[in-house]
């Protein structure tokens, strides 16, 4: 029985396959660009699952060949000439609420208590090279074309640089800056973009085939606490993470997930989360 109610996602394809949904950015006409409504379903797709106990994973992925082509440059444009206001910039402009919007999409799913894959292939550009740094793991075909275009544009990576610098670290983030990140997957892999990269479409199904697997050994609250701590330990104070560590690792043992899991140890079974049928 599902514990979720996905909205409805004109520009992008739902499917639900037992503990996972993949989601698939359709808009293959314009290679997946984001437009603020593909943003606004994206958001409420994360936000729909937040609390679920059944979902565990996440898979991100285009349709036609290609991950993602960034934003929507024709949707800003006719953003930018529909609502000018009084003052540029100020907290009430269109644009700037419009891309903050980008920001709140990849946080949400940056924290998203599931795991996040990313299957990368095509054109991985602006936010879909956002996208793939806040994946839990991304994978990528030799062949992706990775590109950080907006400067040579007249535009700033606005809500992606923060994203990438924690990816990927201050001096490649500030090469991609001024080079436009032109990346093929290995590369992409080579800098930590990419957690592993494929030769072909075959060998890249069969590599989220087995990194599915691998996360299905894995019990779903503790990859949510873990993640949590995880991303906290690059704002939170170090003496007081640890303190709440302590806490979430004695409610853990204590709690149903560490019972079966150390039980099944002894046993020298599988736990009942990582059975063909959890």
């Amino acid at each position: 029985m599902l514990d979720f109610e996905l909205p409805e996602t004109p520009n992008l394809a739902l499917r639900h396959e037992g503990s996972v949904l993949h989601v698939t950015f359709n808009r293959p006409a314009v290679r997946n660009a984001m437009s603020f409504a593909m943003v606004e379903e994206i958001i409420a797709v994360f936000d729909a699952i937040a609390d679920s106990k059944t979902l565990r994973v996440v898979v991100l992925r285009g349709a036609g060949g290609h991950f993602c082509a960034g934003g929507d440059i024709r949707d800003m444009a006719a953003a930018r000439m529909a609502a000018a206001p009084d003052v540029p910039g100020s907290p009430d402009d269109p644009m700037v609420i419009g891309n903050r919007k980008f920001g709140t999409m990849l946080s949400v799913i940056e924290t998203a208590p599931q795991a996040v894959i990313a299957v990368l292939e095509g054109a991985v550009m602006g936010g879909g090279f956002g996208l793939a740094c806040v994946a839990d793991v991304s994978l990528a075909h030799a062949d992706a074309k990775f590109r950080l275009p907006e400067t040579s544009l007249g535009i700033p990576p606005a809500q992606i640089a923060a994203f990438i610098v924690r990816r990927v670290g201050l001096t490649q983030a500030r090469r991609f800056a001024v080079t436009g990140g032109r990346l093929d997957g290995r590369e992409a892999m080579r800098v930590g973009i990419a957690h592993e990269v494929y030769d072909d479409d075959e060998a890249l199904e069969v590599g989220l085939a087995q990194t599915l697997a691998q996360i299905r050994r894995c019990a779903p609250g503790a990859v949510a606490v873990t993640k949590d701590l995880v991303i906290s330990s690059l704002s939170e104070n170090l003496e007081v993470l640890l303190d709440r560590a302590a806490r979430e690792f004695a409610l853990a043992i204590r709690g149903p997930e560490g019972q079966e899991g150390t039980r099944a140890f002894i046993e020298k079974r599988d736990p009942s989360w990582a059975r063909d049928d959890a």
